[in-house]
């Protein structure tokens, strides 16, 4: 087992620096830019580019693994022992602005459990990647979570969902609070990103709501590795549905749920 699951964070590692490098050769050039569930819910032909080239060379290399990717290429499947879970461009919004935050996103599940995560960031030439037990690393080197223990000298990140406009489950109100209790707040358009720089110690903390599987199933698992907490807005397991989540670096949390419990 531990051969095969060395073999499969290869794989990932493989296929996210080959779309990674495809978004590099597209970045800020013409694109197709098209809208999805919301105005400001984009896709490009580069998100699905990647997409293609990922779920392709899966169909041919493990073929019988399930595949869940965000512009619904490959075939998901509740019996398969194993599942990849991709996002070929995290940050669409990002690459289409020519706005330097964007990133691809494998993760690997066995029997439902995450078991692999890698995103590639091509711009900065970071690889981040974790399997379960084995730790965090980006490029090789040991990740590990900050050592901040208070709240008001936190960095931290969130973003907001596509339906921001319309819907009254909006997460303003809950980065209000943050804005006056930590050092500062970042919202960068990428969550995959955001995770693995908790990871690494360059966040303090994030949280966010709905987002998708394929957007927390690599960064969740890197955050865990590296020595960080992840649950929901209630302490408890994150859903694999992206649902909600929150990650820190485990001194800070219980201080960010309290903010996010507030009526």
């Amino acid at each position: 087992m531990s051969e095969e699951v060395g073999l499969v964070l290869a794989l990932a590692e493989r296929l996210a620096r080959e779309a990674g490098a495809l978004q590099r050769q597209r970045y800020e050039s013409r694109l197709e830019i098209r809208t999805k569930s919301a105005a400001v819910d984009l896709v490009t032909e580069v998100d699905h580019a990647c997409e293609a080239l990922i779920v392709d060379a899966l169909s041919r290399e493990r073929p019988g693994d399930a595949i869940l990717a965000e512009e619904g290429r490959g075939a998901d499947s509740d019996g398969a022992r194993w599942r990849w879970v991709i996002d070929p461009l995290d940050g669409t919004t990002n690459y289409a602005h020519g706005y330097p935050r964007f990133c691809v996103s494998i993760g690997v599940e066995y029997h439902g459990a995450a078991l692999a995560g890698v995103v590639y960031d091509p711009l900065l030439d970071e690889l981040y990647s974790a399997r379960r037990g084995g730790g965090a690393h980006r490029n090789g080197r040991r990740l590990r979570v900050s050592a901040e223990t208070e709240i008001g000298r936190a960095l931290v990140a969130t973003g907001f969902a596509y339906d921001v406009r319309r819907s009254l489950e909006d997460n303003l109100d809950h980065f209000a609070r943050f804005v006056k209790a930590v050092r500062a707040v970042r919202r960068d358009g990428s969550a995959a990103l955001d995770l693995c720089y908790v990871a690494a110690g360059r966040l303090d903390g994030y949280w966010e709501l709905k987002l998708k599987a394929w957007d927390v199933a690599a960064g969740a698992l890197i955050v865990s590795e590296a020595g960080g907490r992840v649950s929901d807005l209630a302490g408890g397991p994150a859903p694999r549905s992206g649902r909600e989540i929150v990650a820190s670096n485990g001194h800070l949390h219980e201080a960010m749920l309290a903010l996010l419990s507030r009526d």
